[in-house]
């Protein structure tokens, strides 16, 4: 690991609070010719693993399907540390990069689960409502499940 990174990790509580409050998540696959993809999505962290969701068939579905070894990237809010020279200017910010392996829900609770947990994140005022039979049919939820973890920041 590199020093810097030793220096600047981010807690347990702090990966979680970054996790909890970050919209838009960079989900990283591996395609059939052996090429990296990445897929921005919305996702939530619940119970230790990452869930999204999406269309029940497509590219990024293909992918993980074919190779379920995913690799899972968030940034907060940052800021350019302003300095007198530019080798010297640098960025403040927080990240977490997660590896992990990633497999469609096929429990009905638990699937719902976490679109209730997404839909609490992203669109509270709908939270409570049920979900129409024809649309968790056509959905699929995907859950990640955490090998490796990490975070780390620059202020």
């Amino acid at each position: 690991m590199q020093a810097r990174m030793k220096e600047h990790q981010l807690t347990a509580d702090q990966i979680v609070a970054l996790l909890d409050k970050t919209h838009v998540g960079h989900l990283g696959t591996v395609d059939e010719k052996g090429f990296p993809y990445v897929t921005p999505v919305h996702f939530v962290h619940l119970d230790d693993s990452i869930y999204f969701h999406g269309l029940a068939k497509g590219r990024k579905l293909a992918n993980l399907m074919a190779y379920p070894k995913v690799c899972f990237e968030i940034e907060g809010e940052y800021s350019y540390i302003q300095a007198d020279t530019p080798c010297d200017t640098n960025t403040a910010y927080q990240s977490v990069i997660i590896t992990g392996r990633a497999a469609t829900v096929d429990s009905l609770d638990l699937k719902t689960r976490a679109l209730e947990a997404i839909v609490a994140k992203y669109t509270p005022q709908h939270s409570g409502k049920n979900f129409p039979a024809s649309m968790l049919q056509m959905t699929a939820v995907v859950e990640i499940t955490i090998i490796e973890i990490t975070g780390k920041y620059y202020a």
